[in-house]
């Protein structure tokens, strides 16, 4: 029986906070531990990635703000950046996290390049590269180019599967690989969370998010002024983005004694096992890996019933799924959890269950090295299929 060599992976994703870059980067690392050599390629280094060690390399792309363009131009470095690693590290793969701008530069890079050192491109769709750009007509010709010129695109979802087809009008294979998370050991033990964030006996309700319009935090935080008792609980935000705009609004609904904000929290493990539950009321996701997160440490969560959140929460066995848009739903599934502890440890046994059975690194990440096998051992899609 021989054993299949290491494979030799660039990876490019987003480095900011969002479900896509720590996807990416658990993902490298988990392919660097089963003895993969795994080069990541971007701006800066993503957030959450542990640095450089055994076969986990970064490679920083340089952007030069010339006076000739309006507005520097980062597609053309990272595609030169990503040929010269393929060239000096012979890539067997390039995964390209987000279509735009990676997939269409991962397919310039391979272009560059002779036959013989031409990388297979992996593209992901994570959401919004196909729900929001694939309607702009700047976007979805170039985002169709890249995923037929790519020698397999996958997901994260069945449900962004059926929107990219309808969406992009793409008749090619879609593989769905749906997002996996690997929490790590936590540095502070619930009880020093709680203290550090001033809890006594109040319930902590949990949000980890970008931030982002489609995260509807006006939503959130209308819903959690409407949960009784108000004393009840205090809702902590991890807030991957910007909050300043929502400091009115909070003020305006009285629930400034209510509401804990905590900025770019690298460890969210500690937040996560102090938290009682979650709280998500996006009007579209395709997966919601802060969904997982809370699942991996057995906590349920409130969740609108969008994208593909259905195919990571079973409403009323892992958690509680209410209509989107409707903020006394959000208040009352959050009132029926906290009054209710014997339910809410229930699901939360059931969602941490859940999350092993089918999210855990353990259950995805093979089926990515399955897909770098298989592209890698046919011939490169060098144009449209």
């Amino acid at each position: 029986m021989t054993t299949a060599r290491p494979l030799r992976i660039g990876i490019t994703c987003y480095p900011s906070v969002g479900g896509s870059g720590i996807l990416a980067s658990s993902l490298g690392e988990e392919l660097a531990a089963r003895g993969h050599d795994v080069h990541f390629i971007s701006y800066e280094r993503p957030f959450r990635f542990s640095g450089d060690g055994p076969r986990l390399h970064f490679h920083p792309v340089e952007i030069n703000d010339y006076t000739l363009f309006k507005y520097p131009d980062y597609t053309l470095p990272l595609s030169v950046k990503m040929a010269e690693v393929s060239r000096t590290v012979r890539l067997d793969v390039l995964h390209v996290h987000y279509a735009v701008p990676h997939a269409t530069a991962a397919v310039l890079a391979r272009s560059m390049l002779p036959p013989e050192l031409q990388p297979r491109v992996v593209t992901t769709l994570h959401g919004t590269d196909t729900t929001l750009l694939g309607r702009d007509p700047g976007y979805g010709p170039a985002i169709r180019h890249a995923l037929a010129c790519s020698d397999a695109v996958t997901v994260v979802s069945d449900w962004l599967r059926e929107e990219t087809r309808r969406l992009l009008a793409f008749e090619g294979p879609i593989d769905v690989i749906h997002n996996f998370f690997a929490p790590r050991r936590p540095r502070r033990t619930a009880a020093e969370v709680r203290r550090e964030l001033g809890l006594g006996s109040e319930a902590m309700l949990l949000h980890l998010s970008n931030l982002r319009a489609v995260k509807r935090i006006d939503l959130l935080l209308d819903a959690v002024a409407r949960v009784r008792p108000r004393e009840g609980f205090k809702l902590v935000i991890l807030a991957g983005g910007d909050f300043t705009p929502f400091v009115d609004h909070v003020r305006r609904l009285g629930i400034s004694d209510r509401v804990i904000v905590r900025q770019r929290v690298n460890e969210i493990e500690d937040y996560l096992q102090a938290a009682d539950c979650g709280v998500f009321t996006s009007e579209s996701e395709s997966f919601c890996l802060s969904l997982l997160e809370m699942m991996c440490f057995g906590r349920p969560s409130v969740t609108t019933a969008v994208g593909g959140i259905p195919e990571v929460v079973e409403n009323g066995v892992s958690g509680v799924l209410v209509p989107p848009g409707d903020a006394d739903a959000v208040a009352r599934a959050i009132e029926g959890l906290l009054g209710n502890p014997t339910k809410r440890g229930e699901l939360g046994r059931a969602a941490e269950q859940r999350a092993h059975a089918h999210f855990a690194p353990a259950v995805i990440v093979p089926q990515y090295e399955a897909l770098y096998r298989r592209v890698c051992e046919a011939p490169v899609a060098a144009g449209p299929r």
